[in-house]
């Protein structure tokens, strides 16, 4: 991979790293106090509800946060852009192998696995 591409796709890692993190910690700060036992049963619910919804949201956050802090890992460990099942498996699936593709590194610059891997997870 070109150190210019490297580079890019460093630049995005962080831009959302910063963007999560912005947003986790803002959605603490405003999360729903709830109705507190106030409000009938059909508002205690909706608030029950969005209060899941945006738990699982927080999840989701941390989770991708998690993977983007592994990607930058994998840059200063120069693995980046390898397709870990590709390399460990000797698999050869897709032309690339077991480099990632570039246009896939640009659409989730966090993944670990190429296209073709991603695809028999799907099926499996």
């Amino acid at each position: 991979m070109k150190k210019s591409e490297l580079k890019q796709h460093k630049k995005a890692l962080l831009a959302k790293k910063e963007a999560l993190i912005q947003s986790i910690g803002s959605s603490v700060l405003t999360s729903l106090p709830g109705t507190d036992g106030h409000g009938d049963f059909a508002d205690q619910s909706a608030a029950a509800n969005e209060e899941e919804i945006s738990m699982k949201l927080k999840q989701v956050d941390v989770k991708l946060l998690r993977a983007i802090e592994e990607a930058l890992a994998r840059i200063e460990n120069r693995t980046y852009g390898i397709c870990i099942e590709c390399r460990e498996e000797n698999l050869n699936l897709c032309d690339t192998c077991p480099e990632i593709a570039s246009a896939r590194l640009r659409a989730v610059p966090w993944t670990k696995v190429c296209v073709a891997v991603k695809e028999q997870q799907a099926k499996s």
